[in-house]
């Protein structure tokens, strides 16, 4: 809420090192993309979701460079293992919480 988006990027990276290194339920791919991901400009950070083992990666990023770090993206896991990969930008949202 604050904007804080550098500390909370560097937790989102934190987070998928402790994914990989200490419960070791990442995978090369998802590896890649995140590795990938902390490399382009307007990034903050990346990280796996989901339960492990496969899925997806959550990258947070300057919502100007959206589509660039797609596109980028795409194209080098494409390149990396002849598969394509299908990114879809999101908006965060404010979460669960109690409704009347």
């Amino acid at each position: 809420r604050d904007g804080a988006l550098n500390q909370a990027g560097d937790l989102m990276t934190a987070s998928h090192r402790s994914l990989r290194e200490d419960y070791e339920v990442s995978t090369e791919r998802l590896d890649f993309l995140v590795n990938a991901a902390l490399e382009l400009p307007g990034v903050f950070g990346s990280r796996m979701t989901g339960a492990g083992f496969g899925g997806c990666t959550v990258t947070l990023c300057d919502p100007h460079h959206t589509a660039e770090i797609c596109d980028n993206l795409a194209e080098r896991f494409r390149a990396a293992f002849g598969v394509e990969t299908y990114p879809f930008p999101t908006r965060a949202a404010a979460g669960a919480r109690v409704v009347d």
